[in-house]
């Protein structure tokens, strides 16, 4: 389709005369855009409803033709038609990315020059739609990376079930909470042992009852009082099996007192006010925090070293983390609480996470120092893709 220009006049016309005769420049119509080209739009957040336009530049765009003022892009549903107006690019634009689409709905663009007072032949491409996207390309690497560090798992895992000894560093921690039961059977007082105040599908009250059973065991063999306060029905149930096993492995079952075993409240500061209380009134010679922790960490952590009992937390709570580290005697620092927990129970499922994890970082670092690396030796294209993936 062909705007008409200023006067009639055949393409090899320079001008025309007007009524006095005297010669009058006729503007015919930029030349069209070529090649238009739509696809769908693949980008991290494609719901499929963008869509891609490229073309090829009017000839009369350019630096020695400058005929052009931009281009006007058009939408239809219908063949043949220009449609809607979609929007309008200046000169020099070859790209465009139609935001406004309707997921599977077809399409028919069109592209046309104009010099800010004729338009171009169009140059059209269709029938195309855009689709929701359930797999991103351009983020391959995070899949590759993630099927790494699955298979590590899976591995280690495999490893740990048939035996092999995985070696995993002690936490240090593991020996304060031992001293800390020493101390508190010296002294002839109990233990206070608080797995937090989260339910019992949380990751950390998992740790922390898997922690409880390594403390029970001590504590049935020095034959000291262990004293477990719950915020939750379930985590108090668990801690009692937890404890009762315990002691029944120690070849002490005798020795479980179940009214130990204490659910308090599930509001939170009346589960604080409890255990502070429990504090005050039983002395308690060593405090130890294992678990989710909240706003009420700090209260615990005040009132246990007030009273004089060593103190000993660990939680992945990074909120709460200051306070412990300030009012405790050690602290297990977040996954330290994870890693006590595999060493402890040697469970190839938790075994296999924390040699998986330890190894996909290691894996991470590697990557990092290949990227310095090359992007200090001006490798562009692997800087570029190690960006944007």
């Amino acid at each position: 389709m062909v705007a008409l220009s200023f006067g009639w006049a055949s393409a090899q016309d320079e001008s025309v005369t007007d009524e006095a005769g005297l010669p009058h420049p006729v503007a015919f119509p930029p030349a069209p855009p070529r090649d238009l080209a739509a696809a769908d739009f693949v980008d991290n957040n494609d719901a499929g409803d963008k869509i891609e336009l490229t073309w090829v530049l009017s000839p009369d765009d350019g630096a020695e033709e400058a005929n052009v003022a931009g281009y006007y892009l058009w939408r239809s549903e219908s063949p043949g038609a220009r449609g809607d107006t979609l929007a309008f690019v200046g000169a020099g634009t070859t790209d465009f990315v139609d935001d406004t689409a309707v997921p599977g709905v077809p399409y028919y663009y069109s592209v046309t020059a104009t010099d800010g007072t004729s338009l171009s032949d169009d140059a059209t491409f269709g029938p195309v739609s855009g689709r929701r996207n359930w797999f991103t390309v351009s983020r391959l690497a995070v899949l590759v990376l993630a099927g790494i560090f699955f298979a590590l798992v899976l591995t280690f895992t495999r490893l740990a079930e048939r035996g092999a000894k995985l070696f995993v560093r002690r936490i240090p921690g593991l020996n304060a909470i031992e001293e800390a039961v020493g101390r508190a059977t010296e002294m002839g007082r109990p233990v206070l042992y608080v797995p937090g105040i989260g339910e019992i599908d949380n990751i950390m009250t998992i740790a922390s009852l898997t922690i409880l059973s390594h403390v029970a065991r001590i504590t049935a063999r020095y034959e000291t009082p262990l004293i477990v306060p719950t915020a939750r029905a379930v985590v108090m149930s668990a801690a009692e099996e937890v404890v009762k096993e315990a002691y029944a492995a120690e070849g002490k079952p005798d020795a479980y007192n179940p009214d130990n075993i204490r659910y308090l409240s599930d509001a939170q500061f009346a589960f604080a006010g409890a255990v502070n209380g429990i504090m005050l009134r039983e002395r308690p010679a060593a405090n130890l925090y294992l678990g989710a922790f909240w706003a009420e960490s700090l209260l615990l952590a005040e009132t246990g070293f007030e009273a004089g009992a060593i103190q000993v937390a660990g939680t992945a709570m990074v909120s709460q983390l200051p306070f412990f580290v300030t009012a405790c005697d050690y602290t297990l620092l977040g996954e330290e609480l994870y890693a006590a927990s595999a060493y402890l129970s040697r469970e190839p499922k938790l075994l296999g996470g924390l040699k998986g994890s330890d190894w996909m970082k290691i894996v991470t670092i590697a990557l990092m120092a290949i990227g310095i690396i090359m992007s200090i030796a001006g490798a562009d294209a692997f800087v570029e893709w190690f960006h944007t993936n």
